[in-house]
C-alpha cells in the first residue's frame, strides 16, 4: 500500500492551493536548476533506472525514448510534446494533473525537455477540456512570471518555452502522430512510421511526444532519485500509478497507488468494494475502453500492471479500470464501444474505415439476439483481419473489447441467440 508521503501528486482532490506558492510550499520547483546541473545524460540515466514506462497506455521505456532524440542538433530545432488529449473513454488521470497539480507537468516539461535538447515544448490538451486549460494557462503564466519559464528558464541556463495548444476534441488526436499532424494545422490523421517522431515529428524535426503523467512524475523520480521510483511494483512495471475507477464501485474516484497492486485491493480500500458485494461482480475492463475485458473468475488474483495483464490477453492502457457488476449488459456495453470507435475512426485506413462500421453493425445485431451464431466467429475473424492491419492502434482498439467479450462471454451470446429464435424474451435485451 503506497503511503502519503510516497505519492507524488500531493493535490489530486484539489483540497490545497493550486498556485505557484502552493506548489512550492508542497515541494515542487525545488532545487529544479541543480537536477539540471547535473547534465542531460544523467537525467536520461535516471529515468531509465526508475523504470517508468509511458503512462499513456503504450507503456513503452520512458528514459529510452528519450534517449532516441539526436544528442547533437543537425541545425533543426528539438520538440517536446505532451499529450493531454485524454480521450480514452474511462480515463481521466491526466485532467485531475493539470486542474489540481499543474506545477507538476510544468516543471517536468522543462526538465524533459532539457534532457532531450528542446528549447520549445507544446501541450495538446483535448477540446473538451476547458476548465483544464484554464488552470493550466494560469499556472504556465505564473510560471512566466516567476522567471520559472523563459530566458534563463528556473535560473538553469537553459531558454525554454511552453504552449498550450487546444484541439477540437478528436479521439484520433491522442495517437501521437495524428496529435502532431493536428499541431501542424492539418487534418489530426496518423503518420506512417518510419520516420518515428525522433528523426521526424513536429514540423520534420526531431520530437518526443509523452503523456501528461509520464512528464509529470519526472521532477520527483529525479529530486528522490530513480531506485526510490523502481522500488514500487514488479520488475518491469515500477512506480507509483494514477488508477481511475469508474462504474459498478460504491465509490468511484481517481487515486495514485502502487503499481502491481491486486484489483481487489484496489476496489476494497479506495471505492468501497464493487456494488452488491464482490459476488456480483461480473467483468472488468483494467485499462480504458480499448482494452479487452476480464472475466470475474480470474478478478480475484488479478493484478494491475502491464505484464499480468498482457498474460491474460488484456492491457494495462491508461489503468483506466472500469467495473461491470451482474447488472450490466455486457454485449450492449461492448456494442456502445464499437459505436465509439466506428465513430471516431478517421477513415485512412481501409480495415478500419470498413471493419469498425461493420464490427459495429454485427454488435448491434448480436445485442437484439437477431443474428446467427455463425456470425460469432465471423466477427472474432474480422476483428483479427483489422487487429494490426491498420497504420495506428485505432484499429487493434476497436477489435480487442469485442475480442475479449466472445473470448469470455460467448455462451451469452449464443443465448441471447437462441431466446430470440424461440421467443425467450427474458433473456434477450431491452431494446
Amino acid at each position: 500500500m503506497l503511503t502519503d508521503q510516497d505519492r507524488i501528486f500531493t493535490n489530486l482532490y484539489g483540497m490545497h492551493d493550486r498556485t505557484l506558492s502552493g506548489a512550492r510550499a508542497r515541494g515542487h520547483w525545488d532545487g529544479t536548476a541543480a537536477i539540471i546541473a547535473r547534465g542531460r545524460d544523467w537525467i536520461i540515466d535516471e529515468m531509465k533506472k526508475s523504470g517508468l514506462r509511458g503512462r499513456g497506455g503504450a507503456g513503452f521505456p520512458t528514459g529510452l525514448k528519450w534517449s532516441f532524440m539526436p544528442k547533437e542538433s543537425d541545425g533543426r530545432p528539438h520538440y517536446l510534446v505532451i499529450n493531454a488529449d485524454e480521450s480514452e473513454p474511462g480515463t481521466c488521470k491526466d485532467r485531475e494533473i493539470m486542474r489540481h497539480d499543474p506545477h507538476t507537468l510544468i516543471e517536468g516539461a522543462l526538465i524533459a525537455s532539457f534532457a532531450m535538447g528542446a528549447h520549445t515544448a507544446y501541450i495538446y490538451i483535448r477540446g473538451e477540456y476547458i476548465r483544464e486549460r484554464e488552470a493550466l494557462q494560469a499556472a504556465i503564466d505564473e510560471a512566466y512570471e516567476a522567471g520559472l519559464l523563459g530566458r534563463n528558464a528556473a535560473k538553469t541556463g537553459w531558454d525554454f518555452d511552453l504552449y498550450l495548444h487546444h484541439g477540437a476534441g478528436a479521439y484520433i488526436c491522442g495517437e501521437e502522430t495524428a496529435l502532431l499532424e493536428s499541431l501542424e494545422g492539418k487534418k489530426g490523421m496518423p503518420r506512417m512510421k518510419p520516420p518515428f517522431p525522433a528523426g521526424s515529428g513536429l514540423y520534420g524535426c526531431p520530437t518526443t511526444v509523452n503523456n501528461v503523467e509520464s512528464i509529470a512524475v519526472v521532477p520527483t523520480i529525479l529530486r528522490r532519485g530513480g531506485d526510490w521510483f523502481a522500488s514500487f511494483g514488479r520488475p518491469n512495471n515500477a512506480g507509483t500509478k494514477i488508477f481511475a475507477i469508474s462504474g459498478h464501485v460504491n465509490h468511484p474516484c481517481v487515486v495514485e497507488e502502487s503499481m502491481s497492486i491486486g484489483l481487489r485491493e484496489l476496489l476494497d480500500r479506495h471505492c468501497g468494494g464493487v456494488r452488491g458485494g464482490w459476488d456480483n461482480l461480473k467483468a472488468v475492463i483494467p485499462g480504458g475502453s480499448s482494452v479487452p475485458l476480464i472475466p470475474a473468475s480470474i478478478c480475484d488474483e488479478a493484478i494491475l500492471d502491464f505484464d499480468w495483464l498482457r498474460d491474460q490477453r488484456s492491457a494495462f492502457g491508461t489503468a483506466a479500470v472500469i467495473v461491470m457488476d451482474q447488472s450490466t449488459d455486457v454485449i450492449k456495453a461492448i456494442w456502445r464501444l464499437s459505436k465509439f470507435y466506428k465513430h471516431e475512426s478517421c477513415g485512412q485506413c481501409t480495415p478500419c474505415r470498413e471493419g469498425t462500421g461493420w464490427m459495429m453493425r454485427v454488435m448491434e445485431r448480436l445485442v437484439t439476439g437477431e443474428a446467427e451464431i455463425e456470425e460469432i466467429d465471423m466477427l472474432f475473424d474480422v476483428s483479427k483481419q483489422v487487429e494490426g492491419h491498420t497504420i495506428c492502434a485505432l484499429g487493434d482498439a476497436a477489435a480487442w473489447p469485442i475480442q475479449g467479450l466472445i473470448r469470455h462471454f460467448r455462451d451469452e451470446i449464443e443465448d441471447r441467440i437462441k431466446a430470440r429464435k424461440t421467443g425467450r424474451l427474458s433473456a434477450v435485451a431491452a431494446e
